[in-house]
């Protein structure tokens, strides 16, 4: 007879009793139920009832409950990466900074808002402006700049871009402005650069827009394309003239250190001849002296002595020569290869040769004087 047919008994049952099955499924939610209200302070019902349907509703409701304390808990984690900055809102509130790593913060009542702090960021410009001496240039520029401060770069500005703009447009103008046409498109445009730089910084440091700039580049400055061609011509003019004055400057770098050195080696020159001429006559002095001395020790020796010395002096430099034949007529003799040999050094030599000529005549004038002298005074 089956188990479940009447006069069944439970020994037939095979979900009966000695645990020969499995355990009832209502069984076990009931104790399950048990220890929760037990737990949470459920109870029988008074009367003697169990409160079977109260204890299920209140079990439901706990179990949910403590599902959702961990599901709501699960969501409070995040991760702040290493670029990366969390700005915290508390119901709507600046509560915190967080810095990188993995973070907790309760849902629902926290708003995390992550910025990138390391990310290079652009904007660029571009406009015609008047400049200091009433000219129109068109200049376009672009910024980088990162994030400083997140907190002020989420809350102390609606539009942080949008403010960067309207700043970066102000400092451009107010620097050209101050600067000349030339200044701007030429030579000043590295310092334009940095002025604008230090002026917008400034600006965005007075909003409280938690913004750095990292750099300013001046892409383009130029003439109106209504006057660039009369611009490049005044370019080129002003090259022109550059070009020129370096040129003069290099001639002028040549020129001077020559005449320099030609009026320093004159100079020496000068100072060279004056005291060869000096020593000359300082050793002719000494000379004559000398000559003075020996004279008045031997008249006739010294006369002669002079004599030779003269006239070998004149036959040096004589161009003619005489040959005495003996019994017969002289003879004249002009050496022309001598005469051209001597013509050149007779033309270097000849004002030396006069002067030494002169002071020979001097002194041989003085020693006959001086002759004479001693002659008289004898007798």
């Amino acid at each position: 007879m089956a188990w479940n047919e009447p006069g069944g008994g439970k020994d037939n049952d095979p979900w009966g009793g000695k645990n020969q099955g499995p355990p009832d499924l209502d069984e076990a939610l009931k104790k399950l139920q048990e220890k929760l209200n037990s737990i949470f302070g459920g109870g029988k019902k008074p009367g003697g009832g169990n409160g079977g349907d109260v204890k299920i509703g209140a079990s439901t409701f706990v179990i949910f409950g403590v599902l959702a304390v961990i599901v709501w808990g699960l969501f409070g984690f995040y991760q702040v990466d290493q670029q990366e900055r969390a700005v915290v809102l508390r119901l709507g509130v600046y509560h915190e900074t967080v810095m990188p790593g993995l973070r907790w913060n309760p849902p629902l009542m926290d708003e995390v808002n992550k910025i990138n702090v390391t990310k290079v960021r652009g904007v660029a410009s571009r406009g015609q402006m008047l400049t200091e001496d009433e000219n129109i240039v068109d200049v376009a520029l672009s910024v980088q700049y990162t994030v400083a401060d997140p907190a002020n770069f989420l809350l102390k500005v609606k539009s942080p871009e949008l403010s960067l703009e309207h700043a970066l447009e102000s400092a451009l103008r107010h620097v050209v402005g101050s600067s000349k046409m030339d200044q701007v498109i030429t030579e000043g445009r590295e310092q334009i650069a940095v002025d604008t730089q230090q002026r917008l910084q400034a600006y965005l440091d007075t909003y409280q827009s938690g913004i750095l700039v990292a750099k300013v580049n001046i892409e383009d400055a130029q003439a109106p394309s209504q006057v660039q061609d009369a611009f490049d011509d005044v370019t080129r003019a002003k090259e022109d003239r550059e070009r020129l004055k370096n040129e003069a400057e290099a001639y002028a770098n040549g020129i001077i250190p020559e005449a320099r050195g030609a009026a320093q080696r004159q100079l020496e020159e000068a100072q060279a001849y004056k005291e060869q001429v000096v020593a000359r006559a300082e050793g002719e002095a000494q000379r004559f002296a000398n000559l003075f001395t020996e004279y008045r020790k031997a008249p006739q020796v010294t006369r002669e002595r002079l004599y030779i010395d003269a006239l070998e002096t004149l036959y040096t430099d004589a161009t003619k020569v005489m040959v005495d034949v003996d019994g017969g007529n002289n003879m004249l003799y002009l050496p022309i290869d001598k005469l051209m040999d001597k013509s050149a050094t007779v033309r270097k030599g000849s004002q030396e040769e006069v002067d030494i000529r002169v002071l020979t005549d001097k002194v041989v004038e003085q020693l006959r004087r001086d002759t004479q002298t001693t002659r008289r005074e004898g007798r």
